[in-house]
């Protein structure tokens, strides 16, 4: 792996949000697949979180409608967000490590919103160590373009041959692991 990206570390990322302002709204969920490797690319493991949401930004109503999460369902099991992120950020490094990679690097579906969303995280809860390179990403929008004409998720997929289920879209982790499989896919392809 660490051959493949200069000592990067894909890592793909799915945030669901209050909002599309990063400074402003919410993280109300964030999930991370794991990308491992062994002459192909293969979708590892899926860790998540569900988000209290940090005091005093923004929950949209319509983005719960969008999501369908519900902040008060009594199985959520939310923490907060310096939780998730050290928690995540342990299991990244651990992996980080195992490929003798440098940094991890934001793989993501329209992958810059989820990057402003976790720097913005970051730099709220005074978090100063960060596995993941800070303004660089794979984004499947642009990949998923190029290789399949298409750019919203549930398209690339189907057009790479997997099942997309609609009723499970907008959970964070479903959405990082259809990621993870278009990402992997592809660049098994030109691999």
């Amino acid at each position: 792996m660490k051959e493949k990206f200069r000592k990067f570390l894909p890592v793909v990322v799915d945030m669901e949000t209050g909002g599309f302002d990063p400074v402003n709204d919410a993280l109300l969920e964030i999930a991370i697949t794991l990308i491992d490797y062994d002459k192909e690319f293969r979708v590892g493991t899926t860790h998540r979180h569900h988000i209290i949401p940090f005091e005093g930004l923004n929950v949209s109503e319509e983005s719960l409608e969008f999501t369908g999460i519900d902040l008060n369902h009594p199985l959520r099991n939310a923490v907060d967000e310096k939780e998730a992120l050290k928690d995540l950020f342990s299991i990244i490094n651990k992996h980080k490590n195992k490929y003798e990679c440098s940094r991890a690097i934001l793989v993501g579906h329209n992958a810059h919103f989820d990057l402003g969303f976790l720097n913005e995280s970051i730099k709220r809860n005074n978090i100063k160590r960060s596995p993941f390179h800070p303004f660089s990403v794979f984004d499947t929008v642009s990949i998923g373009g190029i290789f399949t004409g298409q750019t919203v998720l549930a398209r690339v997929a189907k057009e790479l041959g997997f099942d997309y289920e609609n009723e499970l879209a907008h959970s964070a982790s479903y959405d990082s692991e259809i990621t993870a499989k278009v990402f992997c896919k592809i660049l098994n392809k030109i691999d």
